[in-house]
């Protein structure tokens, strides 16, 4: 074979000529009826030039000696583009990028009406909604900047107590005290305080009975004084949690902005309010309605039950999941809503005037939500045949929209799980006996980039090769 010079581009017999392209050094030596099937393309149109001026404007440089084509493009793209000229089809590997292979594409000549059916529908998927891509990362970016976030602030907190008088024994309180699991001590200062929430929690159910309370003969009860010993027990071992917790704390601006330490605040505050509020209302008995407000308050002791948060890796889990699915959720209260507005008007309009049960709207709004949801108390049903189908359709609605978007939450529960071990494994490994002399800093930048080099380096690990893969990879031999 022979290589085409410039004045016979136009003039000689194609059909038996090569033209050499050199694509970002990666070289090819294409014959020239591959390329005149596709006359509109970059290369086809290269056959039609006359001069190196018109050579030049479709390429970015022309040797006459070796009749070589250069193109400054991404070399690693070019194989798509060969494999074009070959076979008539466009394929997309799922790790490309498909606004640059887009581009690529366009710079070629290439209609994207190319790409063969087994990619176009993931190509113009991916291309026609980025932003549900950059929905799915979002949260995934938010998770490991927070996860840095976290590691860092550790760092910053423990190198505080270096400047604090009695800084290496307040370092040890603070580790044993906020970090279950950090040491022997601290394992058995979580047991004790998970023994006592639960022991609180049980006492305040059983309290409740009938038969462990003492009723006077004037009609009026009060709790057995064996459930106030182990109420004003409890009060005691969280405040002392507390006061513990925020006398060795490394910065006391900032203990209080902890959630954690919130909940801690709250599970004791209704106790020391009732208190006040009694003490007052028997020094002034025109002040008796507020006695309501220490019953409403007593009952907010329920929520002594999220301090397990601290000694619990899947309810900080759960939290995190909610916290950074909020959009999951709000799509799974969003449609919950739309189905159940539909339903209880088509309930009302049939049910109506032959059920008195569902003659209301609000009314069906009830029956609505507890159908939908699948929890079906029974107390509201539809008599008619077409009621009934409507309750059909309705739980059947309601099983597709509530597994929809939990399928998504439980992913990212998953997902901030094991990072929420990771995060404890780390802490735990860390050793401050001899102080901190320089707190570590992480560059996010090189994280990210070493985070999609692993992703990549798996997806080739796990993935198969399918016919378009192995049709393409011929190509380039």
């Amino acid at each position: 074979m022979t290589g085409l010079s410039l004045r016979d581009l136009s003039d000689v017999d194609l059909e038996d000529n090569e033209i050499s392209i050199n694509v970002g050094g990666f070289k090819k030596k294409m014959r020239s009826t591959t390329l005149l099937r596709f006359p509109e393309t970059r290369l086809g149109r290269l056959l039609s030039c006359h001069s190196k001026e018109s050579i030049l404007e479709l390429c970015d440089d022309y040797d006459d000696t070796k009749n070589e084509f250069y193109f400054d493009r991404n070399p690693e793209l070019f194989p798509y583009v060969l494999h074009f000229y070959n076979t008539g089809k466009l394929h997309v590997m799922g790790e490309l990028c498909v606004f640059s292979f887009s581009q690529e594409i366009e710079y070629w000549g290439i209609n994207e009406f190319f790409i063969d059916s087994c990619c176009s529908y993931s190509y113009h998927g991916r291309k026609m909604e980025p932003d549900q891509e950059k929905w799915e990362d979002h949260s995934d970016q938010e998770s490991t900047t927070s996860s840095f976030d976290e590691i860092l602030a550790f760092y910053n907190d423990a190198a505080k107590f270096d400047k604090q008088p009695f800084g290496k024994v307040r370092r040890q309180l603070w580790l044993a005290l906020d970090n279950p699991g950090y040491s022997v001590l601290s394992r058995i200062f979580s047991v004790l305080s998970i023994v006592v929430v639960l022991g609180s929690i049980v006492t305040m159910c059983l309290n409740s009975l009938a038969d462990f309370q003492i009723v006077h003969s004037n009609g009026s009860s009060e709790e057995d004084p064996r459930f106030e010993i182990v109420e004003h027990f409890g009060i005691a071992w969280f405040t002392f949690e507390l006061v513990a917790r925020f006398a060795v704390a490394p910065d006391f601006l900032k203990f209080f902005k902890h959630a954690l330490n919130l909940i801690d605040l709250m599970s004791i505050l209704p106790f020391y309010i009732t208190l006040i509020v009694n003490l007052v209302v028997e020094s002034s008995p025109a002040l008796a309605n507020l006695g309501r407000v220490a019953q409403v308050l007593r009952l907010m002791r329920i929520f002594r039950i999220l301090k397990l948060a601290r000694h619990s890796t899947g309810l900080r889990s759960l939290g995190a999941t909610l916290k950074y699915s909020y959009r999951e959720v709000g799509l799974l209260l969003l449609y919950l809503s739309v189905g159940i507005s539909i339903f209880s008007v088509v309930a009302y309009t049939i049910e109506k005037e032959e059920n008195r049960g569902l003659e209301t709207i609000p009314v069906c709004w009830w029956w609505a939500t507890v159908s939908m949801t699948t929890v079906g108390y029974g107390d509201v049903v539809p008599v008619t045949t077409a009621g009934r189908l409507t309750a059909s359709a309705c739980i059947l609605a309601g099983i597709l929209v509530v597994v929809l978007p939990i399928t998504l939450i439980f992913n990212k529960f998953s997902h901030f799980y094991k990072r929420q071990k990771q995060l404890e494994s780390a802490m735990r490994s860390c050793d401050f006996g001899d102080g901190m002399k320089v707190v570590p800093s992480v560059n996010l930048r090189d994280y990210y980039a070493y985070k999609v080099k692993s992703l990549m380096a798996s997806l080739t690990n796990m993935s198969r090769s399918t016919p378009s893969e192995l049709s393409l990879n011929d190509s380039l031999h």
